[in-house]
């Protein structure tokens, strides 16, 4: 990061380029890799997805209940508010990002439409246990694959292991048309039903289309280095300041859940942008690699990885530290540096206010809080180079020697 105005982004997201605003050319699907075109279904955001995916399930069941992690992002619960269902809570295993295999199969029953299983920070999600209880209660089985753009579980794409799957195209998150999502089924007659329930819930609106056409442009414009100190650093920090980290990682979200089309240009930059992913997701991993070693070697530091065979995306590192003073400790003495240090959510869904009246307050989650306590993510962008990547080591390094 040579320049002293720049501005490292939390996530690693595929730097646009201005060839990629070209309307015209060969049409490639927008697609990770593996899954067929007539596989998958451009949505407005990740979260319309899964309010399409969920409207779908429930036009032939009568079930009432969607049982997600107590840990992940806020837009599920809305999602499933959203579509007038119920929201249960499962608390995560010990020391992981997986469910708790036993907690589970305790909230998942005859009422169960479906079981959210969530490929967090893009590491691959325990699919086997997930499948194992969403079959034995006769429940539907989604993946949230939206940070897990391009993984694999074994030789399976990720997506395609559940029922339903969906990715998120928003900013930052790899590939990205400003805001959109991709549904996709294996079941052909399911994809047809998808199909014809996105035409009902989001159908093209012309205003949507040319404001998002718009932060399209502007993203473009300023994803980089220096743009992205405007863009991103400011505002951050300035919500930091006044004590405000919901703000500050973008978890205010609005139950108002925008549902529409996306229009033929916006889907062309993403097409022009995914024929670059697989040489930028590869690079990434590479990185990733080079580095997960070194945090390793640091006292007390749990670094979450992939189990052997699977294959996730690397927007960022996650790190769980020994507990909130260190982590906390860590935030501020990286505040100033612009080095792409933060967190993912910043609680577990019981502990957000405006989630009171979607998941009430008393559901006993402690391994889902703790992780939200404890944990932090460096950026694993590839403009995060090995000096700002030093930089930040000794600063975990330093925090956690006291």
């Amino acid at each position: 990061m040579p320049d002293s105005w720049a501005e490292l982004p939390p996530t690693a997201g595929l730097p646009p380029r201005c060839a990629d605003l070209w309307p015209f050319g060969a049409h490639v699907p927008l697609l990770p890799p593996g899954i067929a075109e007539d596989a998958a279904l451009l949505l407005c955001s990740g979260t319309a997805a899964l309010v399409v995916a969920l409207q779908t399930l429930q036009r032939c069941s009568a079930r009432r209940e969607v049982v997600v992690p107590a840990y992940t992002c806020p837009l599920v619960a809305l999602a499933v508010a959203h579509c007038g269902l119920r929201l249960r809570l499962c608390d995560l295993a010990e020391d992981s990002l997986d469910f708790d295999a036993a907690a589970l199969a305790e909230v998942c029953g005859a009422d169960t439409l479906a079981v959210v299983v969530t490929h967090l920070g893009g590491r691959v999600a325990d699919l086997a246990t997930a499948r194992r209880v969403a079959d034995a209660a006769g429940a539907a089985l989604i993946e949230d694959a939206a940070q897990a753009w391009g993984g694999r579980h074994g030789d399976a794409p990720l997506g395609l292991i559940g029922d339903i799957g969906f990715f998120s195209l928003a900013v930052g998150k790899g590939i990205t048309v400003y805001e959109g999502g991709l549904l996709v089924a294996r079941d052909a007659s399911l994809r047809a039903a998808l199909r014809a329930q996105a035409a009902s819930t989001a159908p093209p609106r012309l205003g949507w289309e040319l404001r998002r056409s718009a932060e399209l442009l502007a993203y473009h414009a300023l994803y980089r280095p220096l743009g992205l100190r405007l863009a991103y650093g400011w505002p951050h920090r300035r919500a930091r300041r006044r004590g405000d980290w919901i703000a500050a990682v973008g978890d205010d979200f609005d139950a108002r859940i925008p549902l529409h089309g996306v229009g033929a240009w916006r889907r062309r930059v993403g097409e022009r942008a995914a024929r670059r992913w697989p040489a930028y997701a590869q690079a990434l991993r590479e990185q990733a690699l080079r580095r997960l070693p070194v945090l390793q070697a640091l006292p007390g530091v749990k670094v979450f990885v992939d189990r052997a065979g699977d294959s996730g995306a690397w927007p960022f590192l996650w790190l769980r530290l020994p507990d909130m003073a260190i982590r906390d400790a860590v935030l501020e003495a990286c505040a100033s540096l612009r080095l792409g240090v933060t967190r993912l959510y910043v609680h577990a869904l019981p502990d957000y206010a405006y989630l009171q009246t979607v998941v009430g307050t008393a559901v006993d989650v402690p391994r889902a809080r703790s992780l939200a306590a404890c944990s932090l993510t460096l950026t694993n962008s590839l403009w995060c180079d090995d000096a700002a990547f030093a930089r930040v080591r000794e600063i975990l390094q330093r925090v956690l020697s006291r």
